[in-house]
Order: C-alpha cells, then sequence, then structure tokens
C-alpha cells in the first residue's frame, strides 16, 4: 500500500516524458530536412520538374548544333572537273539537293533523315577541263573518279560535320549553364543525334533516287533535254562518246576564233561586231572575246534574244559583257525580260537601247528599240506581227526625232526584221535577228537591212535540230568621216559536232535600192519561222 502511495498520477491521455538528449536529436534532424511525422510546407525556390530540364537540355542541343553546321559544316572538295561545296543542313524530311547556279537546282529522295545533303556547284574548273579536252579518253575513267571524289568528300563532311555539332552544342551549354558537365552532356548528345541520323539515313538509302530527280528553275526543262534518265543509265558508254566528241569540237571552235584572218582596212576604218540570238550559250562570249581582239573591235551591237527564258535565274550569265573588251550596245529581244534588261543596264560599258532612245559610243550614233512582246511568258498572248511594227514606226520617228535635232543616227538596232524594216529611209543601216537566218537587203527607200544569225549556234535547243546549227557573227567596217559602211565580213563557225571556220568579205558597192524579196523568212509572222528555220519561242 505504501508503494502505491508514493506513485504518482497518470492520465491515460498524457505523454511520457521525454528525454532531453532525445529531444535534441529531433531538433536536429528537423533542421537537417529528416521527416518528423509532419507534412513539410514546398519551399519557393524548388528545383524545376525533370521535363522542364530535359526540354531545355534538348533546345540547347539542337539549336548548338545548327549553328555549328552553320559555320563550320561545310567542305570544298572537287568532283570530277567541277568544284563543289558540301553541307549538312537540319530537315524535316531529307534528301539531297544539288544547286547549279544560275541555271537552277534538282533535289533527289535520297535518304530519309533529319538532315540534308546540299551540293553546290561551284564552277568549272579549267585546269582539269583542260585535261579532258586534251585527253578524251580520261572521259572513260571519270565515273570511277566522280565517285571516288565524292566518297572523300562525303568522309570529310561526316568528320567535319562531327566536329562542328558537337562543338557548337557544348559551346551553347556552356554559355547557358555555365557548368562543365552540363555542357559536356550537350555534346554528347549532339553527337549522338548525328549518329542516329547517320544511321536512318544508311538505312534508308536510295541508289535509285537519281533515276527520278526534281527539277527547279532552268533545269525543269532538263528532262526533255536529256531524255529518259534510265536510257542514260543503261546506254552511259555512249552518252560518254558523245561527250568526249562534244567537249573536243567545242574546244576546237574555241581555237578556230583565233586563227581567223583579219582584214586590215583603212586606220581610220570603224569596226562594229554585230551580234543576235546568243540563247544562254557561254561559248558565245570566248568565241565574242576573240573576235573584238583579232579585229580590233570599236563596239559590240548585240540585236537581243541574249537570254532563253528571261528569268533572274539567267541573270549571272551576262556577268562576262563587261569583259569583252569594247563597248556594248544591247536591245531586248522576245526571249529577254524586263528583269534582264534593268540588270544590264546596271553593268559597266553596257548602253541599254528602248523606245527609240540614242547613244554615241565609239564615235557612232546608234538607237534603238527593244521587242514588244516576252514571247516565254504563257499567260500574255503574243500580238505577232502587228505590234512589231507599231514599235518599227515609233522607232522611225525617234530617228526623224534625231536628224531634226541635227543628231543624225549611223545605226538603227531592233530585234525583229519586221519592226527593222519600218525605219527605211530614216537611217542608213539598221540591224535586227529574231530568225537565226542571215540576210542582208537594200530596202526600197535607200536603208541597208543587216539580219544576223545566231551567235550562239541556237543556244540550248541546237540539239533538238536534226543538224546542229552554225555559230553566226558579222564585222561591219564604216567610214569614220560619213559613217558610211563600206564592207562587211561574215563569220561562219561550225556548231555541235562541226569544226569548220569560214570568212566572207562583202563590199557595199550597190547604191540601187532593192525591194524585199516576199517570203523571205523575216517576214515570217512573229514566233512563227519559215520551214527549216529554228523558232526562238520555246
Amino acid at each position: 500500500m505504501a508503494r502505491q502511495a508514493q506513485e504518482p498520477h497518470r492520465s491515460p491521455m498524457s505523454s511520457p516524458p521525454i528525454p532531453a538528449a532525445l529531444s535534441r536529436l529531433l531538433h536536429r534532424l528537423r533542421k537537417r530536412g529528416a521527416p518528423t511525422g509532419r507534412t513539410p510546407v514546398p519551399a519557393l525556390d524548388a528545383a524545376p520538374r525533370p521535363w522542364v530540364r530535359a526540354l531545355g537540355l534538348t533546345a540547347v542541343v539542337l539549336i548548338g548544333a545548327w549553328l555549328g553546321l552553320l559555320i563550320v559544316g561545310n567542305v570544298r572538295t572537287p568532283v570530277g572537273p567541277m568544284d563543289t561545296t558540301m553541307t549538312l543542313r537540319p530537315s524535316l524530311n531529307g534528301g539531297t539537293k544539288i544547286n547549279v547556279s544560275p541555271l537552277g537546282a534538282l533535289e533527289l529522295d535520297s535518304h530519309t533523315a533529319p538532315v540534308r545533303l546540299d551540293v553546290d556547284v561551284d564552277r568549272l574548273d579549267p585546269v582539269r577541263s583542260q585535261a579532258l579536252v586534251e585527253r578524251p579518253e580520261l572521259i572513260s575513267g571519270l565515273q570511277d573518279e566522280i565517285t571516288h571524289d565524292v566518297q572523300d568528300g562525303t568522309a570529310e563532311l561526316a568528320f567535319r560535320s562531327c566536329v562542328a555539332v558537337v562543338s557548337g552544342a557544348t559551346a551553347l551549354g556552356l554559355a547557358v549553364y555555365r557548368r562543365p558537365r552540363r555542357a559536356l552532356a550537350a555534346g554528347g548528345l549532339a553527337l549522338a543525334l548525328l549518329a542516329a541520323s547517320g544511321v536512318s539515313a544508311y538505312a534508308t538509302w536510295n541508289p535509285k533516287s537519281v533515276l527520278e530527280p526534281k527539277f527547279s528553275g532552268l533545269l525543269t526543262s532538263a528532262p526533255s533535254v536529256v531524255g529518259n534518265a534510265r536510257s542514260i543509265v543503261t546506254e552511259f558508254g555512249i552518252y560518254q562518246e558523245e561527250l568526249a566528241r562534244l567537249v573536243t569540237n567545242v574546244t576546237k571552235l574555241y581555237e578556230a576564233t583565233s586563227t581567223l584572218p583579219a582584214y586590215q582596212p583603212d586606220p581610220g576604218t570603224m569596226r562594229v561586231l554585230h551580234v543576235s540570238d546568243i540563247h544562254l550559250n557561254p561559248a558565245a562570249w570566248h568565241i565574242i572575246a576573240s573576235l573584238v581582239e583579232q579585229y580590233d573591235i570599236d563596239v559590240i551591237i548585240d540585236s537581243g534574244d541574249t537570254m532563253d527564258h528571261g528569268s533572274a535565274a539567267e541573270n549571272g550569265f551576262l556577268d562576262p559583257i563587261s569583259d569583252l573588251g569594247a563597248p556594248y550596245v544591247w536591245v531586248r529581244g522576245n526571249h529577254d525580260s524586263r528583269t534582264t534588261q534593268e540588270y544590264l543596264s546596271r553593268l559597266k560599258n553596257v548602253h541599254v537601247l528602248d523606245d527609240g532612245r540614242a547613244v554615241t559610243v565609239a564615235g557612232l550614233r546608234i538607237a534603238g528599240s527593244g521587242d514588244p512582246q516576252f514571247t516565254p511568258d504563257r499567260s500574255v498572248v503574243a500580238q505577232g506581227d502587228p505590234a512589231e511594227r507599231m514599235t518599227g514606226i515609233r522607232l522611225a520617228s525617234a530617228l526623224r526625232d534625231q536628224e531634226a535635232a541635227g543628231t543624225p543616227v549611223d545605226i538603227a538596232v531592233a530585234h525583229n526584221p519586221v519592226a527593222a524594216r519600218e525605219t527605211d529611209g530614216t537611217v542608213p543601216l539598221v540591224l535586227a535577228g529574231h530568225v537565226h537566218k542571215r540576210r542582208t537587203e537594200l530596202l526600197e527607200h535607200g536603208t541597208r537591212l543587216k539580219i544576223e544569225g545566231s551567235t550562239g549556234g541556237g543556244g540550248l535547243r541546237a540539239v533538238q535540230n536534226e543538224k546542229p546549227e552554225k555559230v553566226r557573227a558579222s564585222v561591219l567596217y564604216l567610214d569614220r568621216t560619213t559613217r558610211r559602211m563600206q564592207a562587211w565580213d561574215e563569220i561562219t563557225l561550225g556548231g555541235l559536232g562541226l569544226t569548220t571556220a569560214e570568212v566572207s568579205r562583202h563590199l557595199a558597192e550597190d547604191p540601187t535600192p532593192k525591194p524585199s524579196p516576199s517570203g523571205s523568212p523575216s517576214e515570217a509572222p512573229s514566233g512563227t519561222p519559215s520551214p527549216g528555220t529554228p523558232s526562238p519561242s520555246p
């Protein structure tokens, strides 16, 4: 009983006393964040969720890899006689794109991966091209050489792209996170992404894609020019032989212009080179430059159709004009657009004539009008000869105004002979082209009409004809005092497949005007040449 009396009374709801040591331990655990049985209050600066961090890292990897490829991810490598630039680009569909400036591009469905291979054809190397010309038998091994060049270029591009992707992702990761470990993780993830893209491209590689390319720009007409792609593959040997013959003959054509005999008239004689209808044939620039040097030309007059489609993509073709060695006077043809005219007007040493405008070049007063019709534009109906005659009438009126002002014109220029004939009696000499036929006529009222053939040999469409078209140009000799034509040389060079060169001399002795013969090619309706005359309209 005494013991029970000494024990204190305990309520069933009361807690046992906590020792001081245990109390201190619980306090320390609370400070360290250990669970104490209470629900913790979330901190305001809690770390972001894992998926947000992963999304941010992915964005850093993709942007850094793209910047790396953009800055250093390309390789300049030779492929056969061409210098090319190979580049990997991010893409949703993959594939390969080959850019052939200024003609356009072709796309190949070569693979499916998040990267696309871009190949830019920069230029044709003159040294390697000359080797093929001098030794045509080398073309038989050109296919193996190109295959080897592409393999080497692709291997170098793969290595360079790996370095570019890893470096770009790592550098951007370091700039964003400022932690080396995160930056290295970004670089590693970029490398893994590129490796996966390579595996995907290899697994989906389609070697038959070269048989079904998609063309853009001027190359959209390539299928009709080169024929069925499958026949090229199956008859590659025949195409090799034709290519060798073509390259050899074009080179001989170049050489022919450097050996032409040059007329040595009186030192006071002025020399004018008349060219026309080049139709985007780059060989024409070499020929013209050679004639300028051989004949000591004072001025070049181009009566139009320098282009073929008149698109802005063709404009780069005109750049050599500034370096031909003589002033260049030009009028618009029916294949030359306003875009072509504006581009030419900005080139040095070029004089663009239109709407009867006159300029004095090398001591000669020259006026001209561009063709009123642009036939490659299929959205506009061609107006035919009436439009050409109206242009000629306006040009004749401008010539009369020049004479009334005391600045008579020595040479008038129009593209279409129909327009040129309307200037009869207002000028001593009028030049034209358009019909791809050379003709000289003395019109009823004393004006001499000279129609030039195609200085481009018909251009890119020359191969469509049964016989290749010849390259034609004329050198006109004018008296420096009277500005009247004394003589002219008609220069004719063999076109594709031919290597002939001839010069015929003509003297301007007949003062008796002759009416135009009926049924001449130049009288054919615009866009409708006479039989045997290649149409300048596509």
